[in-house]
């Protein structure tokens, strides 16, 4: 009866007892708590790992539409660069046609200008000519001479007439 006095046995009884109890109700739950809880990290880890290959297939997805991007931009600027040429060709064609074109407009304002040039000089020559032939009769022929001209000139005329 020692025993049942002896406060050290009830401690162990009751230690034993509330193991027992932990071990019949506590980790049945424990354990299905831990369960549960490594069933829904791995769910997580799961839709982690889905996340992350989904994460993975986009990212190769936009770095496709990137370099895409890139070599129709590269396409894009060859294109316009090719379409300057082009361009630059076209109106280095069409300077070169003005410019023949109008150095032929000269040429021909010129060779109008050299021929009316020298049609005035010819008419102002004539005139010049008159001129001088006019002052070297009127300088030779007197008064008297004139009017025998005259008379002479009166007399054909009138025996022409009959």
């Amino acid at each position: 009866m020692d025993l049942l006095v002896d406060t050290y046995f009830w401690y162990t009884v009751s230690f034993a007892m509330f193991a027992i109890v932990i071990w019949k109700y506590g980790f049945p739950v424990m354990f299905n708590y831990l369960d549960t809880r490594i069933e829904s990290i791995r769910e997580e880890i799961a839709k982690a790992e889905s996340l992350r290959t989904e994460a993975h297939e986009l990212l190769a997805q936009y770095q496709r539409k990137h370099r895409d991007a890139v070599n129709e931009a590269d396409e894009i600027i060859k294109n316009a660069k090719e379409h300057a040429k082009e361009i630059k060709a076209h109106a280095e064609a069409e300077i070169d046609e003005v410019m023949a074109r109008r150095e032929k407009q000269l040429e021909e304002r010129v060779a109008r200008m050299e021929a009316n040039a020298i049609e005035e000089i010819k008419t102002h020559t004539a005139n010049l000519a008159i001129e001088a032939t006019a002052a070297i009769i009127a300088d030779k022929l007197d008064k008297k001479a004139n009017q025998n001209l005259v008379d002479t000139s009166i007399g054909t005329v009138a025996q022409k007439l009959k």
